[in-house]
């Protein structure tokens, strides 16, 4: 959202409130702002509730429909309304408890790694049999592409959401040869990943994971949810852990390795597999920062994408 709009949005919530829940609702204040929706936190019928307003109503529907796969090890707040207000889309959830993994230091994520591999496992778990496709999916349940290498390599291609970044890369000096290496190697890691097709969350940092205590206590903001290999979680994980400083002290390669060592044997092809996502999660980072036109978050995830299309797969501490 651009800043006028984020400056807007405010006295929009403010006005939403006042006529649409009255005396039900305090005054929205101001919570957090993202890239896609800003969020306020208010009182609902007595209870904590968070409102958000942003331009994609689909993100909702999502955040409405994993409400319903939540359980004890996957906490998701219940949507309460939906709607729209002078042209923006809107929710209304319940607030959950915790704070967000990012804002964590190592000592305290340390406890919640287990409940955070937990709630990895049952995303994966989620029943989709009654789903379409692969790839980010919509609220009709129903995902655009005919297999899952084609969801992987399509992030070579612009969509609606995220214009104009091939020719914004090509006329930068770091030109589009990252993303051709980068397509190159999942191209060449494409037998080696499955046909199956789970329930994958698809951004589970930007403070979309809260913790309390020991415990995951909300899994938030399901809008990039796709369907495919849920090992993409793990390496979602992987990819960004070393943007996080301080906690360069725990290692997640072993962390998920005696996790899933412990929960029976190790998935097959799982070093080409996480290889590939890797790629395609640097793709992807790429193609969102050089919109947003966040040149050093480029390069760096450019530098990052040739370093492994370069690289056989890791081996993420396995012995």
């Amino acid at each position: 959202m651009s800043a006028e709009e984020n400056a807007a949005l405010p006295e929009i919530a403010r006005r939403l409130v006042r006529t649409t829940l009255g005396e039900r609702a305090t005054e929205p204040r101001a919570l957090a702002s993202g890239e896609w929706s800003q969020a306020f936190e208010l009182t609902l019928d007595g209870a904590e509730a968070v409102l958000r307003i942003g331009a994609y109503g689909t993100d909702f529907a999502k955040d409405e429909l994993a409400a319903r796969f939540a359980g004890p090890n996957l906490p998701v707040p219940a949507v309460l309304a939906r709607g729209m207000v002078e042209g923006w889309h809107y929710a209304i959830s319940a607030r959950a408890p915790g704070t967000g993994l990012d804002d964590l230091s190592a000592t305290d994520v340390a406890p919640a790694l287990p409940s955070l591999l937990t709630a990895i496992d049952d995303i994966g778990r989620i029943d989709v049999t009654d789903t379409v496709g692969y790839g980010i999916w919509t609220a009709d349940r129903r995902a655009p592409y005919s297999s899952w290498v084609d969801a992987l390599v399509a992030i070579g291609t612009e969509t609606a959401r995220v214009p104009g970044w091939r020719a914004a890369l090509a006329d930068s000096d770091i030109g589009l040869g990252s993303v051709e290496a980068g397509l190159t190697a999942i191209a060449a890691l494409a037998p080696y990943l499955p046909a199956e097709r789970r329930m994958i969350h698809g951004d589970l940092l930007s403070r979309n994971m809260l913790v309390a205590g020991s415990n995951v206590s909300a899994v938030l903001d399901w809008g990039n949810a796709m369907y495919g290999d849920s090992l993409y979680d793990a390496a979602w994980l992987i990819y960004w852990w070393p943007w996080y400083p301080d906690w360069r002290a725990i290692d997640i390669n072993a962390a998920l390795l005696a996790h899933w060592r412990a929960n029976g044997p190790l998935p097959a092809n799982l070093r080409e597999r996480l290889h590939a996502y890797l790629i395609h999660i640097g793709l992807d980072a790429i193609a969102y920062c050089t919109f947003q036109r966040r040149w050093d978050e480029v390069r760096t995830n450019a530098e990052s994408v040739v370093a492994l299309a370069r690289s056989a797969p890791g081996e993420i501490g396995l012995e």
